[in-house]
């Protein structure tokens, strides 16, 4: 398991994300989930729980809605990611790094999960 984000410029836009549009997306697939709405610091905020097949997973929102913390395996965190971009308008670009943004790649649109991975593990 390892730390990324999936996060978008605040200076660009005014526009945030709510946890209540990343919520009933996630409970699809995860329906087992623990849901904490605790804010621990600016970082931390609403937090998502879960078990997947690659283990478990930890998602949290930053106080301000423009990035996302996954504590997952790569093929978790490029679905959340994904997950992410989605509920982003399109407008916004939207990047996947890792906890010490030794890399950074854009998530489009259209983006899958697999290309993420893909792109990811390609890197040196």
């Amino acid at each position: 398991m390892a730390t990324y984000l999936a996060l978008f410029d605040d200076s660009s836009t005014i526009w945030r994300i709510e946890p209540s549009a990343l919520t009933p997306v996630l409970q699809d697939i995860w329906a087992d989930m623990v849901i904490d709405p605790t804010i621990r610091n600016e970082a931390r905020g609403f937090t998502w729980s879960f078990q997947t097949s690659c283990g478990s997973a930890e998602t949290y929102l930053d106080e301000d809605g423009t990035c996302l913390y996954i504590d997952a395996a790569l093929t978790d965190a490029a679905q959340i990611a994904c997950i992410f971009r989605d509920c982003v308008p399109g407008f916004i670009e939207v990047i996947l790094c890792d906890q010490r943004c030794n890399f950074d790649l854009v998530i489009t649109p259209d983006t899958t999960p697999a290309e993420l991975i893909g792109k990811a593990n390609a890197l040196p």
